[in-house]
């Protein structure tokens, strides 16, 4: 992609910092952009706190920093913290804070008194540190777009999935929503596919588990694609896959945008004997969680393009029309 000049911006020249959560994703939106990612010398003092120091001149500059919220959620926080205030104290001409995995999404909402909202929390500190823009990716609630006092663009991996999911030879495609929440990232992907939706239904004994009880729509001998916004644990996303294969669902597939895959998520996956696991490179894997039944899609072309069109004061919308 080759990017216009200062001149069709009204911010100045763009330039693109990443935080230490996922580097490699970072290289290759700026590798798309053919823009030099500037370093911010993050480095931890003994004791544990965190220092940056941007290696070049942010002023009047148009600057994106990437970099997503992703286990460590604090650690991760803070930086991206730090990093927007040294930007604001170095008078860039406008920040844009791209979190392609924006942590603590799942309180977004008070469900029992005495209770804090956390996600509205993170947006008050991403502001009040310096963000004068945000590019988010596939909110685990979209709710959460409108906790942001200054302009967001809230992108969607639905394309991406559909796209692959045309190259694998599926038959009598079912779109599986997890739960009626997400009913609408089901949607989507299933318009791109001209498939039905079917929905799962369960509760939660506790905090710490889930129970898939019920599932409403036509899976017996259809291949059934799940899709989800993340697979913490894999508990959910398994045993809703144990129980279209109870109802006769042919191949049984997951397409997961976030894989934080947190202890033993993949054994679970396999033990419910799911065929593919689809997920995007928003949250790096480490290498011994890497599996033959996972497959990682880049969301670096569509950040990429969002960051042009951002910079260049161009429809973001237009993306997903």
């Amino acid at each position: 992609m080759e990017y216009t000049s200062a001149e069709s911006s009204p911010w100045g020249e763009l330039k693109l910092i990443s935080g230490s959560a996922n580097m490699d994703l970072a290289g290759k939106i700026a590798e798309i952009l053919d823009v030099q990612l500037t370093d911010p010398r993050l480095r931890s003092f003994p004791d544990g706190e965190i220092n940056v120091k941007i290696e070049d001149s942010m002023r009047g500059h148009d600057v994106f920093v990437i970099q997503p919220t992703s286990p460590p959620v604090n650690d991760h926080y803070m930086e991206l913290f730090i990093i927007l205030d040294a930007l604001r104290r170095a008078s860039a001409g406008r920040v844009t804070a791209v979190i392609p995995y924006f942590g603590y999404a799942r309180k977004e909402r008070k469900t029992q008194p005495r209770e804090p909202i956390s996600a509205k929390l993170m947006a008050n500190f991403i502001t009040l540190a310096g963000a004068d823009r945000l590019l988010l990716f596939d909110l685990h609630a979209e709710a959460i777009e409108g906790f942001f006092d200054v302009p967001t663009d809230h992108l969607s991996p639905h394309r991406i999935f559909s796209e692959h999911l045309k190259t694998l030879g599926l038959k009598q495609i079912t779109i599986v929503a997890p739960d009626a929440g997400g009913g609408r990232r089901a949607e989507a992907v299933a318009n791109d596919l001209g498939a039905p939706i079917a929905f799962g239904y369960k509760r939660r004994p506790d905090e710490q588990s889930v129970e898939v009880i019920a599932i409403s729509g036509d899976v017996k001998g259809r291949d059934c694609v799940v899709v989800e916004d993340i697979i913490t644990t894999g508990s959910t996303v398994s045993q809703l896959a144990t129980a279209l294969r109870q109802q006769g669902a042919n191949r049984v597939l997951i397409a997961a945008t976030h894989p934080v895959l947190s202890g033993n998520a993949m054994d679970r996956l396999r033990k419910a004997d799911v065929e593919e696991v689809i997920v995007t490179d928003t949250v790096p894997i480490p290498s011994e969680k890497m599996d033959s039944r996972l497959k990682v899609l880049s969301v670096a072309p569509l950040l990429a393009e969002a960051i042009i069109r951002v910079h260049e004061n161009r429809s973001v919308s237009e993306l997903f029309r």
